[in-house]
């Protein structure tokens, strides 16, 4: 069975959101954690994730996925920006315990002119700052395009972080089609070779998650544009092929596409069909 769903607004509330994702033919869902922008989370009604678990467990929902709002940025030149995203992971991993959820995706951050080694040892601090023991959560770090002074277009990268995780078990890696199309993994003519690179440089243990997207920019543009599936530079194709992979196709796949809820039904529907 294909696990797949898309980008949704907590708005509504937990629940909804279940729905919402089973309205379009969807076995699971991505959300962000508060307001993409930052800001003060939204309080959780208990029993409002109660509905939820139940409705995961009734329909056989693959894993869920939450993912940090972009501000966040473990590696500013800024101490006080550390600092604040620091108090934000933080608290969003203690929040997490109370959800029937336990993906936590979030962009590693960029560096803004330090260098890659200071950004990477200050995202090592960060997290061996926010985990803690017992944590239920695994944080995923996402596979960045490369824009500006971002941290995570390279495996490399990500590979010299988790290197360094206090908590071992607890960290891993969401890999974003358009992102590392962008940062210059060509998925469309090697995708087999990529899979490859990745397991022997990171472990496909470590990876959790995919982010399914299409690409408005060229192979190796490093400019982080997402496009409907199909309608890119990655192609029906190209994904297709992805979906499929005999060693990704057994991952919860979450559609970060330009689109509404009848947009996201629509691809959902394309990619089923798709699906050997």
């Amino acid at each position: 069975m294909l696990n797949i769903g898309c980008h949704l607004s907590l708005s509504g509330g937990y629940e909804a959101m279940g729905k919402d994702a089973l309205s379009i033919g969807a076995n699971t869902f991505q959300f962000f954690s508060r307001n993409p922008r930052g800001g003060a989370a939204r309080e959780i009604d208990p029993k409002d994730a109660d509905a939820l678990k139940v409705l995961m467990d009734e329909y056989n929902f693959a894993p869920l996925l939450t993912h940090a709002p972009y501000t966040l940025n473990l590696c500013s030149h800024d101490p006080s920006i550390r600092k604040f995203a620091q108090d934000m992971m933080r608290d969003d991993l203690e929040r997490m315990e109370q959800l029937p959820c336990h993906l936590y995706n979030f962009h590693p951050g960029s560096h803004t002119g330090q260098g890659i080694d200071v950004g990477i040892e200050q995202i090592i601090e960060g997290l061996n700052t926010v985990m803690f023991d017992g944590q239920k959560t695994i944080i995923l770090l996402e596979t960045m395009s490369g824009k500006g002074s971002e941290v995570g277009s390279k495996f490399e990268e990500l590979r010299r972080i988790i290197d360094h995780v206090r908590i071992d078990d607890k960290i891993g890696v969401c890999l974003d089609t358009c992102h590392i199309y962008d940062a210059g993994y060509d998925v469309v003519e090697a995708l087999d070779e990529i899979v490859e690179n990745f397991d022997e440089v990171i472990g496909l243990d470590r990876l959790y998650a995919i982010h399914l997207n299409d690409d408005k920019n060229p192979f190796g543009s490093h400019k982080d544009r997402h496009e409907t599936i199909g309608n890119g530079s990655i192609g029906l194709d190209g994904i297709t092929r992805v979906i499929n992979h005999p060693r990704l196709r057994h991952l919860p796949f979450y559609l970060e596409t330009p689109n509404e809820l009848d947009g996201y039904a629509k691809e959902i529907a394309i990619l089923k069909t798709k699906y050997l």
